[in-house]
């Protein structure tokens, strides 16, 4: 007689919401296997009872061959006493307990639903909420966990007779699929006009007849409202710009297919695959000089953000337009995405023409993701949709539960617990009240559904960010400890922990803005750093920002402060910046020299600044980090000289930014073309930051250099210092998983809070 045996197994990891239940099901019924499967806040749990070859081959095959949406993360086993009862069944879900399951990120439609949406046969055929286990809305329609119906937006939606056959039967691809319906039981497009009366006819064609009109309509998504235009459109795309307040930083295209996406862009195979990725991020190509895509969407960009669609509505709008569109956030610059009905009335009013929406309710609002390939892999510059909620891994794991509470600008938190870290979706830059709730309700509810009670909160050292005072107001809470986390260091913890490492490294962490230790405005820095400590050994040579937050907002301040510098009070009358600030140079300089309303900075933002002003110009931005885009933009990739820097001092080194600066304005002034002028800063720029990396690599023997802050999104600037550093024999940590502007702030701060707290020391 065979030897029997019975398991209790135990599953983790993203095994809710992508059909593995059902796949359990399937699984051991082939297998001839007795039992049962079912969902509770840890996961999944599995009873299964047969011969021990075949409960060894379920096992195996248990990771082997998980459904598309899955990742297993362990699979726990335990003997049991079996019990000889035929049969396997999904059993009801258990809600009690501790929450420790993980919930997968909203997929784009797979091809088996796409079929049906197609096929004129399909009772589905043409609805724009066709769904499976395999693809659709998760994230943004999970109220709480286990992921049942009843704990999703889906749960106004009973199911038809038909939709609760497939529900019900184990073999169909609908097998508690939890955001099934259609056309008899399940959401419903509307196209409204801006007073909410219902317009006639179908909504989708309607919708396409508009943008073919020139007219700017609000689309209803899985994670928020977008605005549309057709992308070949000057005018529409000028009106949209205007009616946003978005007057350059350049809009996401959304294309039929990757051969459409082909006709816009040059597409390698990295380029391919994101854009294919069940994700479906906006991805940033390098654009083609004849793309049919009108001036005023991407304002002089060398490359275009494209996107394929990623729900059922989106393939029919496509469709029926037969021509790219613009898709973007549905906002008024600087605030966060719409997302409900009556928040989209409210502040879409003014910009749309029309909305068409559905009746899901969209329980959190997430922005698209935005993804580069960068030397053969894919490089994340915002993770959202598509990304969230699912958790990177920490090298170690987090004692206590905590919360990072991130940055102003380009907001994420991140709720850690044991090895996961559930960086948010984005934020944005907190600096209104509804972004301040947005991200205030975001916590709260990745608090609730991954059953994170923080014990320690880590906050920017910025004492007047929101995001800090948030992490104040929590301090009262009993049991709550603080943790501060100077900027630069959780740039590069939030590299480490990308990366899976814990150094120590040589961190260069460049960007805009970040509150120093000394109280100055730090941002062009050196850092020998691990997950718990840091020592600033190095940093660009700091000068004055004439006017604080203007020196931002109005980059010729910055020229005026650095080339007061460089030439002793006498810059060089033939530079154009200042003829064209003439009336105010001589004050602004004046600020920058005394001291007067000018805090000091060593921020490589506004180097970058300073340097663009003289040559794009660019004397006012209109979007974060503009001015160093567009000298992006200009520098010409096959210029390879490069201007000398000097660097004086031991510890730490300083390193004169002034140098460039001048040797910019001399090269200027000689009639050198600006592209040459602005590829030899960048080298120029390159060379210093790997000089000062093989000084300090003989002082301390690390040979390892992590990169980040948003400086380092300029792909020229980190070729050429990858390079650099590579041909001196070091190893270079880059970003991938997480952005390295501020949006991977809040991993950082979580891995060193964790580290801290492992190794006791949690005060900064």
């Amino acid at each position: 007689m065979e030897t029997r045996t019975r398991r209790a197994v135990r599953i983790k990891g993203i095994v809710q919401g992508v059909g593995f239940r059902p796949f359990v099901y399937g699984l051991a019924t082939r297998l001839g296997l007795a039992g049962h499967v079912g969902n509770d806040v840890e996961g999944v749990f599995v009873e299964v009872e047969g011969p021990v070859a075949d409960v060894e081959a379920f096992l195996v095959a248990v990771r082997r061959e998980a459904p598309p949406l899955a990742e297993v993360e362990r699979v726990i086993t335990a003997e049991t006493e079996p019990n000889g009862i035929p049969g396997f069944s999904i059993v009801p879900s258990d809600p009690r307990g501790g929450k420790r399951t993980l919930v997968s990120a909203d997929s784009a439609v797979c091809g088996d639903c796409l079929r049906e949406l197609g096929d004129p046969a399909d009772r589905r055929f043409g609805y724009p909420f066709i769904n499976c286990t395999n693809c659709g809305p998760r994230f943004t329609i999970v109220r709480d966990v286990p992921y049942d119906r009843s704990l999703t937006t889906m749960a106004g939606f009973p199911l038809c007779v038909a939709c609760a056959a497939e529900y019900h039967d184990p073999a169909d691809r609908r097998f508690h699929a939890q955001p099934t319906c259609c056309p008899d039981c399940g959401p419903r497009m509307r196209l409204l006009d801006t007073t909410g009366r219902e317009l006639s006819g179908d909504p989708i064609a309607e919708t396409a007849a508009l943008l073919r009109e020139g007219r700017v309509p609000a689309i209803k998504g899985i994670g928020g409202y977008h605005l549309a235009v057709l992308a070949s459109d000057e005018q529409a795309a000028a009106v949209l710009r205007r009616r946003k307040h978005r007057e350059d930083k350049p809009f996401a295209v959304m294309v039929s297919d990757v051969d459409a996406a082909a006709e816009l862009c040059e597409l390698d195979a990295t380029g391919r695959e994101a854009l294919l990725s069940r994700r479906r991020p906006i991805v940033l190509l390098p654009r083609l000089t004849d793309a049919p895509v009108a001036a005023a969407v991407a304002p002089g960009a060398r490359q275009l953000g494209l996107m394929l669609p990623y729900t059922p509505l989106h393939h029919l709008l496509l469709a029926a337009v037969a021509a790219p569109i613009v898709l973007t956030s549905g906002n008024v610059s600087d605030e966060p995405i719409a997302y409900t009905d009556t928040d989209a009335f409210e502040r879409l009013g003014g910009i749309a023409d029309a909305f068409l929406t559905h009746d899901r309710p969209i329980h959190i609002r997430t922005d698209d993701s935005v993804v580069r390939p960068w030397r053969g892999r894919e490089s994340v510059l915002r993770r959202s949709r598509g990304f969230v909620p699912e958790p990177v891994t920490l090298p170690w794991t987090a004692p206590r539960p905590l919360l990072a509470c991130g940055a102003e600008l380009k907001n994420t938190f991140c709720l850690a617990k044991d090895r996961h870290a559930f960086i948010s979706h984005h934020i944005g830059d907190l600096e209104n009240f509804e972004t301040l709730r947005s991200f205030t309700d975001g916590i709260v509810h990745f608090g609730r559904l991954f059953g994170v009670e923080p014990a320690l909160v880590a906050h920017d050292l910025h004492p007047e960010y929101l995001s800090t005072k948030h992490a104040s107001e929590l301090a009262g809470r009993a049991g709550v400890e603080l943790v501060g986390v100077q900027h630069h260091h959780a740039h590069i913890a939030s590299c480490l922990a990308d990366n899976g490492e814990a150094g120590p490294v040589l961190g260069v962490a460049f960007d805009g803005t970040g509150f120093g230790e000394d109280g100055t405005i730090w941002g062009g820095e050196f850092l020998l750093a691990d997950l718990t400590t840091y020592e600033r050994v190095g940093h660009l040579a700091p000068l004055p920002m004439p006017g604080g937050a203007a020196a931002i907002r109005q980059p010729w301040r910055m020229a005026a402060a650095y080339l007061d510098k460089a030439f002793d009070g006498s810059p060089p009358e033939e530079l154009l910046v200042l003829s064209r600030n003439a009336s105010t140079w001589a004050t602004v300089a004046q600020l920058a020299r005394r001291g007067v309303a000018s805090p000091l900075t060593s921020s490589a933002g506004r180097l970058f600044d300073a340097v663009s002003a003289m040559l794009v110009p660019r004397d006012a931005i209109h979007y974060e980090g503009q001015a160093a885009i567009e000298l992006e933009r200009l520098a010409d990739p096959a210029e390879r000289g490069a201007y000398p820097v000097t660097v004086s001092g031991t510890g730490p080194l300083v390193v004169a930014g002034t140098d460039l600066v001048r040797a910019v304005a001399e090269e200027v002034v000689r009639g050198v073309a600006p592209p040459v002028v602005a590829a030899r800063f960048h080298n120029g720029l390159a060379r210093v930051i790997t000089r000062c990396c093989v000084s300090l690599r003989e002082a301390t023997g690390v040979g390892t250099v992590a990169v980040s802050g948003g400086v380092f999104q300029n792909l020229l600037l980190l070729d050429r210092t990858v390079d650099l550093l590579h041909q001196n024999g070091f190893r270079v940590l880059t970003h991938a998983g997480v952005p390295a502007n501020d949006g991977g702030i809040s991993l950082g701060q979580a891995a060193v809070a964790a580290a801290r707290d492992r190794a006791g020391v949690t005060s900064s």
